[in-house]
């Protein structure tokens, strides 16, 4: 297992001063972020909060991005939900058991050094992905926000609510949620270093929803009450204290079927995380350590599991406020989870009165902010191929299930790279005929018997061919390649194989190579093997592919083929 990274030697004041401020600054984003994870989950919010304290201590003591902040995501929650509902049927120790292999399987990627990797998705299903993450995240905090409780299950059972949710719309709710979402879209930058967006969402619309009585007293005095002044859904009682270790269900029924949405969780927390290590990467001109940080958000969302929170990644928001307030090193990431546990201590009463609807104003505004909008204003001018890969990921993960748009997004995208790969590897075969009065440079047919023996050979006449790979070959396009090349050869009667430009080819390729030797063997058809050297001779000799080819067909420069290729020419009119 990766060791536990250390800190920068020159470790100060400064950089613990940087460290203190980036992780308050953090925790203070984490705090509504994390309660309103908590409940999109299908848990509760003191759930978010245990998974940003687990999570977040972990991955930052034993992951490999020093500056990274870890805890609760949009795309874990929603996972967590669907765990809850389909895969566990509401039982929660069954829920945290999944997250608890979730983890297993998440250190197993990076000790087996998958972690690389994961980061070579392409673009256009993570985009794809993280606009349907958004889209399901808004669709889903529609229902708080009307008024009306969430709807467990896809989020095509939100939307067949929405009808019974708008004709028992909750005027209030709508105030308070509208509120709390105006304030985190039009908060003003220069106030948010001080306090964040998020945060002055969940005050304002707090304070707005706790000023209601006083309005409603004021009506009913006035003897005009309004009865849409009542009826607020709010967060509630709140568990307080350290969180009781959950034990996990290790029934063989029940492990039977945990693989599934235990890879489903392991995968998107693995992708989510590595993404948001490439953002503080670029911002702190440093590089992180994928294997590690898969570790370290493994052993992180198995202790989440352990202690009934819901699973967590790396969260892009998080860190990179954390990083603009000075914090870069793992201390940062450490403070945090320290400080929440301080709250949650005695956090309850704070969160009591939250409403659901404000949760539900910040939520749709960090669903908003998911979706890829680079891609999607750029959509008219992306490529075919990548926005049919974008739109299958995106339309799957809404309507289908996370892991399948995962899983066919790539599927696509292989598909798409397959046939990039095949166009541009044949586009770097040439095969041309050799002119005979060009390249050989005189007659080297015999005149026949009673013609005379200065007649000019046919100056068309092209009996030699030259086939040149240049570049890398792979399967991509090895199968192409036979019936590209090889009505070629059969036109010829010495073929010159040049792998002077050829620089990799793979076993697929080599065994293509094979068959073409083969196809001149049975057209009768003499084969010269010009500049086989490196990487692809070894691969070429270990496959054994010029077996049928003697060993004085082989030569080093042209002109050394030129002339076995005369030779051969003789001996077929001798």
């Amino acid at each position: 297992m990766p060791s536990i990274p250390k800190i920068q030697i020159n470790y100060g004041s400064q950089a613990f001063v940087g460290d203190l401020f980036g992780g308050v600054t953090a925790t203070v984003v984490a705090l509504p972020v994390a309660l309103a994870f908590g409940v999109a989950s299908g848990l509760d919010p003191i759930a978010g909060i245990y998974g940003a304290i687990a999570v977040g201590f972990f991955a930052a003591v034993f992951g490999g991005t020093p500056s990274q902040i870890s805890g609760p995501t949009g795309p874990m929650s929603i996972a967590m939900a669907v765990v809850v509902t389909q895969h566990a049927a509401g039982d929660l120790e069954k829920a945290f058991t999944i997250v608890i292999f979730a983890g297993l399987l998440q250190i197993a990627l990076g000790v087996l050094r998958i972690g690389s990797f994961v980061t070579y998705t392409p673009y256009s299903v993570i985009s794809g992905f993280m606009t349907g993450i958004g889209i399901i995240i808004m669709t889903i905090q529609s229902l708080p926000l009307l008024g009306a409780d969430t709807v467990a299950g896809p989020p095509l059972k939100s939307i067949q609510a929405w009808p019974d949710a708008i004709s028992n719309i909750n005027p209030l709710a709508i105030v308070v949620g509208g509120v709390a979402l105006a304030v985190g879209v039009f908060w003003p930058r220069r106030v948010r270093k001080y306090l964040p967006a998020p945060l002055a969402a969940l005050i304002v619309g707090t304070l707005l929803s706790l000023s209601f009585p006083w309005f409603q007293d004021l009506a009913i005095w006035a003897g005009s009450f309004p009865g849409w002044l009542d009826g607020l859904k709010v967060i509630g009682e709140v568990p307080t204290g350290l969180p009781e270790i959950t034990a996990p269900v290790l029934t063989p029924s029940f492990l039977a079927g945990v693989f599934q949405p235990a890879i489903i969780i392991a995968l998107l927390g693995s992708i989510d995380s590595l993404l948001t290590s490439l953002v503080a990467d670029s911002i702190t001109r440093t590089r992180h350590n994928s294997n590690r940080e898969l570790v370290g958000q493994g052993i992180g969302n198995m202790a989440s599991g352990f202690i009934g929170g819901i699973p967590g990644a790396g969260a892009t928001m998080g860190t990179v406020v954390n990083i603009r307030a000075g914090g870069r090193t793992p201390v940062s990431g450490v403070l945090r989870s320290v400080i929440l546990v301080a709250l949650v201590l005695g956090i309850g009463w704070v969160v009591e009165p939250i409403p659901h609807a404000v949760l539900a104003g910040i939520l749709i505004k960090v669903g908003w902010d998911i979706i890829d909008w680079r891609f999607v204003t750029r959509m008219t001018h992306v490529r075919r191929d990548y926005l049919i890969i974008m739109l299958i990921t995106f339309f799957i993960t809404v309507f289908v299930d996370l892991v399948t748009a995962v899983a066919l997004g790539l599927i696509a995208a292989g598909v798409a790279r397959a046939r990039e790969s095949t166009r541009g590897e044949l586009e770097s075969v040439i095969s041309v005929p050799l002119i005979d009065i060009a390249f050989l440079e005189q007659q080297t047919g015999k005149a026949q018997e009673g013609e005379d023996e200065e007649q000019e050979a046919d100056p068309f006449s092209a009996r030699v061919g030259l086939l040149e790979m240049r570049g890398s070959f792979t399967v991509a396009s090895a199968n192409e390649l036979t019936s590209v090349v090889g009505a070629d050869i059969e036109e010829h009667e010495v073929v010159i194989f040049n792998f002077a430009t050829t620089t990799s080819m793979d076993d697929s390729a080599a065994l293509v190579m094979e068959q073409l030797v083969a196809t001149a063997n049975e057209t009768n058809t003499d084969c010269i093997v010009l500049s086989l050297s490196g990487r692809v001779e070894s691969v070429l000799n270990s496959l054994n592919v010029f077996k049928d080819v003697p060993q004085d067909r082989f030569v080093d420069t042209l002109d050394e083929a030129r002339d076995l290729a005369r030779k051969l020419l003789d001996e077929r009119n001798a």
